[in-house]
């Protein structure tokens, strides 16, 4: 039900996106130039809004959105249920799941922190 509505959702934003981007081009410009302030894409002097501003609003976006979205469905924790298998990379690259790295008799003890 979740990955329904959740189709739902990103299937009706792409389509009113690409329909304001074909009326308003213009102004989606502006609008999507606005949304690359926040993540610092548009600070990259490689690209241009050409080379990415397109690509919003595409079947591509809608498939990774979608990819992106029911991913993170499965990583919710909920206290009493199962731990969530979340993929993680090692130093070396190498894929792992969460879940790998429990023992038989000893629990597994997540500890965040940052290095500066």
């Amino acid at each position: 039900l979740q990955k329904t509505l959740i189709l739902l959702q990103v299937t009706l934003s792409v389509v009113v996106g690409k329909t304001l981007m074909i009326l308003f081009p213009n102004a989606m410009k502006r609008y999507i130039l606005k949304m690359g302030e926040k993540s610092r894409m548009n600070k990259n002097p490689k690209f241009s809004y050409e080379n990415w501003g397109p690509t919003f609003f595409s079947f591509k976006y809608l498939l990774f959105v979608l990819k992106v979205k029911w991913k993170r469905l499965e990583d919710e924790a909920f206290e009493g249920h199962p731990a969530p298998n979340t993929p993680v990379v090692t130093l070396s690259g190498e894929v792992h799941h969460l879940l790998d790295f429990m023992g038989d008799n000893r629990p597994l003890i997540l500890n965040f922190g940052s290095c500066t």
